[in-house]
């Protein structure tokens, strides 16, 4: 649903009201998981939650890249994307707090009251968002001329053409087919799905750290309470991580180095964790795997906004074409880490370290394109895909392809 659901976002314009509405819906339909009861109401329950779910992710990248420019959008992606890796960090001790307090309140169930408690929560948010969020900057009807006009000027002056003008110059199809058609479209999916694939760890970080668990007492090790608190204090080292690296990047406008630095790291990581189960060594491994994956991950959707700018639909496209193959990793990651590979899961650390390094080999691909398109910019050549790159023009204009 991903696709459809951001160029309909496009299409619209409204994204004030596109997505505190699929934001509304999603939390009701996550607060109603806790009165699934049999396999059947949960399947349903999944595929609703899915189809609405799909909207936020890729409609909150394009509409960042919809405000920001080229050298402000990476920052930007990290302070959005750190609310995921401050809710990975605050949902274990969130957990933690219900499971040791609320289990049987009421007559339900500490996972249901879990459900109950964060579907309100993201419903009474979304509604907030209502008044607080802007459209597009033509769209925005509390700005001032004065505003709407700079800040148009801003994203025309950054790529040399206009980006969302009115819903009627915006296409499905089109929009989609040049996504599609577009070499760089693929060459990103590889390295975001890689990079996603070597980042599922996290998914499942509760089963990983409790595999740590193997040399405290048999009290501890069975305390799900323990497990839950130990998998926080990485996610707030993510979230300083990918601030830092994310700044770093827009200061420079350099993309190549800070998605691929971090996947390194990811594979020195991921070789500790697959080599020892002892406490110290392992669980060093865990604080460095969220940082590392997801310090690469922002500055790499940043890359995919950088690359694939204009037309609006063609990026709207691109981006959540990229995000939702990406995602799928989750399909056959669950199957990587069964209770019978406790407590090694080494053959679910192999798979993370390769795809984490097939992602930098993904990036160094990507960085190889972008700078014989550059140099051929330097020359004033045409070359499909860049702004205002018409013999002459392109060197004239300076835009060039982010590396």
């Amino acid at each position: 649903m991903q696709i459809p659901s951001n160029l309909f976002l496009n299409k619209f314009g409204k994204p004030a009201i596109y997505l505190p509405a699929c934001m509304i819906v999603w939390g009701i339909i996550s607060a109603l998981t806790a009165v699934c009861t049999n396999a059947g109401g949960l399947w349903a329950n999944r595929f609703f939650l899915g189809i609405v779910e799909a909207a936020y992710f890729p409609g909150c990248l394009y509409y960042l890249s919809c405000w920001y420019t080229r050298k402000e959008l990476g920052f930007r992606t990290a302070v959005m994307y750190s609310g995921a890796l401050i809710s990975g960090a605050f949902s274990g001790l969130i957990a933690a707090g219900v499971t040791w307090g609320m289990d049987g309140t009421r007559g339900l169930s500490a996972w249901q009251w879990l459900f109950i408690i964060e579907g309100a929560t993201t419903v009474a948010i979304a509604i907030g968002c209502y008044f607080v969020l802007p459209n597009f900057p033509r769209t925005t009807k509390w700005l001032s001329e004065e505003e709407r006009a700079l800040a148009v000027w801003r994203l025309q002056e950054d790529i040399g053409e206009d980006d969302w003008v009115n819903s009627e110059e915006q296409t499905f199809w089109q929009g989609a087919k040049l996504a599609f058609t577009d070499v760089k479209t693929y060459i990103l999916l590889v390295l975001l799905f890689c990079i996603v694939s070597s980042g599922t760890v996290t998914n499942f970080f509760p089963t990983v750290v409790n595999s740590i668990q193997g040399q405290l007492s048999d009290q501890n090790r069975q305390s799900n309470v323990i497990t839950l608190l130990l998998t926080s204090p990485p996610y707030v080292l993510a979230v300083a991580a990918t601030y830092l690296n994310a700044t770093h990047a827009d200061k420079t406008g350099e993309r190549y180095w800070h998605i691929t630095i971090p996947m390194w790291v990811a594979v020195v990581a991921y070789i500790i964790a697959a080599t020892t189960t002892h406490i110290a060594p392992r669980y060093l491994s865990m604080m460095l795997m969220p940082p590392a994956v997801y310090s690469g991950f922002v500055v790499a959707l940043a890359w995919i906004s950088n690359t694939i700018p204009r037309p609006p639909a063609k990026r709207a496209a691109a981006l959540a074409f990229i995000n939702a193959v990406s995602n799928c990793s989750s399909i056959y990651a669950s199957y990587l880490y069964p209770k019978s590979a406790d407590p090694h899961y080494t053959v679910a650390m192999i798979v993370n370290c390769v795809t984490a390094f097939v992602a930098v080999c993904a990036a160094t691909v990507m960085r190889i394109v972008l700078v014989q398109l550059n140099r051929r910019l330097d020359k004033g050549e045409w070359v499909e895909g860049a702004i205002n790159a018409v013999p002459g023009e392109g060197a004239a204009n300076g835009f060039r392809f982010r590396v």
